[in-house]
């Protein structure tokens, strides 16, 4: 899992800086009252053990293939980025709507304010940090593509999920900042209560967010189309192959890439002959593409092949 190194050092970052602002938010609430930055104390805890989440779950799916998981454990960061999603949807949103709603009903204005401003500025700029190691990983990673172009085809939760969550959390602030100070200066304690509701919308829309994508990966997403166009072209490549028909793949992880390959051999060739091939094209994948962890080669007819993905891209339209 060394190309996790990158991914890591986000997350790294991103626990340093949520666990130092979230026992400042507390301790900053309890002096104040402020129910705008209980739901942000509650929002840094959640985004903390939000990350521990992450590594535990690199941690489980960098382990090796065995009896009862034959291809590995890779799917193990996906299950536990799905877990992370729902944590900031229900703890995250959920304490922040009620915390909102209670001091809606039951306002209490805002002690020691000046204490609210100066938290929110540091946990500002310590956010920013981690936000910005976050976005550097996630630019390099994505490339040209557009942003959100990005997240649907990215096949590794770990970076955009920081990502996200760190932008959600700036969000927050400025939410949480604008509920106080409009609370102050209109002398309407309410208004606190709805920062605390402002917090939970954007927490719930990033949550839906990051539970889709995740969802997508649980199932089980194809790879690119740049990755099966270079494996049929280095299939296409060997002497003893027809025509390299097509390929049905999956990410079990995000460098961990199971495929079938449909080849039509040559029809002169005899078993050993396709024997020989399938472990030439599995040597020159290992070599060249070490992403691709599994491969399976089908003898098949070009036109079996065709019938089979008109099929499927029926089923797809269906859908």
């Amino acid at each position: 899992m060394a190309g996790h190194a990158g991914s890591r050092k986000v997350i790294y970052a991103a626990l340093a800086g949520n666990l130092a602002i979230a026992l400042t938010k507390f301790a900053a609430a309890s002096f104040t009252g402020s129910s705008a930055m209980l739901s942000e104390g509650v929002h840094s805890l959640v985004d903390t053990g939000n990350g521990g989440l992450l590594l535990y779950g690199m941690h489980r799916a960098a382990r090796p293939p065995d009896r009862t998981h034959p291809l590995g454990h890779g799917r193990e960061l996906y299950f536990w980025s799905f877990i992370v999603a729902l944590l900031v949807f229900a703890l995250g949103a959920g304490v922040s709507l009620y915390e909102g709603i209670i001091h809606i009903m039951a306002p209490e204005p805002v002690v020691n304010v000046k204490v609210n401003y100066i938290v929110l500025g540091l946990s500002f700029l310590f956010e920013g940090s981690s936000w910005l190691v976050a976005l550097k990983e996630f630019r390099q990673q994505k490339g040209r593509q557009g942003w959100f172009e990005a997240v649907r085809r990215s096949k590794d939760p770990s970076v955009y999920t920081v990502l996200f969550e760190d932008s959600a959390a700036l969000l927050g602030l400025i939410v949480a900042f604008a509920g106080i100070l409009s609370a102050e200066l209109l002398e309407m304690p309410e208004l606190d209560g709805v920062g605390s509701i402002g917090i939970a919308i954007i927490l719930g829309a990033t949550a839906i967010f990051l539970a889709r994508e995740s969802k997508g990966l649980l199932l089980g997403e194809p790879a690119s189309p740049e990755v099966q166009g270079k494996v049929l072209a280095i299939a296409q490549e060997d002497p003893a192959v027809q025509r390299a028909n097509g390929i049905l793949s999956v990410h079990i992880g995000p460098e961990e890439i199971v495929a079938g390959l449909s080849i039509e051999f040559e029809d002169h060739l005899t078993a050993p002959e396709i024997e020989a091939c399938v472990e030439r094209l599995e040597a020159r994948l290992k070599k060249d593409m070490p992403q691709i962890s599994r491969l399976f080669v089908k003898p098949q007819a070009a036109g079996t092949w065709e019938q089979r993905r008109k099929a499927i891209a029926e089923a797809s339209e269906e859908g």
